[in-house]
């Protein structure tokens, strides 16, 4: 038997290794990963808790010829390129035979199939994952049962296409992808990136992947009505992102993130028919309400504005924020910063001169 210095925990880490089926995983691989995962839980044990490719070997062999749970593990090569020479070598591989195995398989409670059971009528309303036709199979193999749908959710089918739940698949099992999409103005011009993909993010009925450029490292957002597929890279080594991905959409509307765009204080007034929308619906989280002595000031430097209430918001300038500020026409007036009425102008400017073209 292997050294039994942190052993559960090897075994815990390895059980989840060898079940993936994106990633083909060597020795060395397993040992990295064994590691780096050691080091989470314990980094002041850092250095004593650092397992050698000799441990790793006898751990697989334990848990294949001498534990309780006979596990099936399967050994077999890949063809792989080596970082160092640049050449097609052949790579020894490890995984379960079965991915569905585990050492740690329990049985369910009747509350933990009650909780399932509610996950997956909640889930099962999601018609742009078709990739999880299998949450269906995994509910009938638990005998699980699902209740009628009780929270329903406004659906963009995606035209019928599987990606969402594929890439769902891609960020869950960090793996490196090669995107191919168009653009609307050009959608015979295949154009491709390989990327780091991190998030599936919902505005406006639009599916977007927030992912980070392989070459630069750079945020980026795709719409998924304009991926046309994607390639998984299993070779490529994957980065994962330095912080919390959402703190980056905190100061915009929508998905569009754009370098170098300063936060600024816009404030709006709303009109009677529109304030209390606007008070129960923020535009933005930052939304505030000025009230009493700040609403006293405001009415004081805007004499011509007659009811309606008084909002700002701290954003950053971006597609979005311009057409949310537009969409309330005359109901919703921007009167600062200067810069940002100006653009908000232009827009409302340019339309008129286009309904005007229509009358001539």
């Amino acid at each position: 038997m292997p050294a039994n210095k942190n052993a559960v925990t090897r075994y815990y880490i390895l059980d989840k290794l060898l079940a993936n089926r994106y990633h083909n995983y060597s020795t060395e691989d397993l040992c990295r990963l064994v590691n780096e995962e050691l080091e989470e839980l314990k980094p002041e044990k850092k250095e004593s808790w650092q397992v050698s490719r000799r441990t790793i070997e006898l751990d697989l062999h334990y848990l294949e010829h001498e534990s309780p749970f006979v596990a099936d593990i399967e050994h077999y090569q890949i063809d792989d390129v080596s970082p160092r020479t640049l050449k097609t070598i052949k790579k020894s591989c490890h995984r379960y035979a079965d991915p569905s195995f585990s050492i740690f398989t329990q049985k369910l409670t009747d509350d933990e199939k009650h909780l399932l059971g509610e996950a997956f009528t909640l889930l099962g309303q999601f018609d742009g994952l078709p990739n999880l036709e299998g949450l269906e199979r995994l509910r009938e193999s638990l005998k699980v049962k699902t209740d009628r749908q009780i929270v329903s959710f406004t659906k963009n089918p995606l035209e019928g296409k599987s990606l969402l739940g594929e890439l769902f698949t891609a960020i869950t099992q960090k793996q490196v992808v090669e995107l191919h999409f168009h653009k609307f103005d050009t959608p015979e011009t295949d154009r491709s990136a390989v990327v780091f993909p991190y998030l599936l993010k919902e505005y406006n009925r639009r599916w977007y992947l927030i992912a980070a450029a392989e070459d630069t490292g750079k945020i980026l957002s795709f719409a998924l009505d304009r991926l046309d597929k994607f390639v998984p890279l299993p070779a490529r080594h994957y980065k994962e992102y330095d912080g919390d991905l959402n703190e980056c959409f905190e100061d915009i509307i929508g998905v569009t993130l754009i370098e170098g765009n300063p936060l600024q204080t816009i404030l709006f007034w709303v009109s009677d028919y529109s304030k209390d929308y606007v008070a129960t619906k923020p535009l933005h989280e930052s939304q505030r309400h000025h009230k009493g002595k700040q609403e006293k000031e405001l009415r004081q430097q805007y004499p011509n504005l007659d009811g309606g209430a008084f909002f700002s918001i701290d954003c950053i300038e971006n597609y979005e924020l311009i057409r949310e500020l537009t969409s309330f026409g005359k109901e919703l007036l921007v009167l600062a910063p200067e810069k940002m009425q100006e653009v908000i102008i232009t827009k409302i400017t340019d339309m008129l001169n286009k309904y005007q073209m229509l009358s001539k």
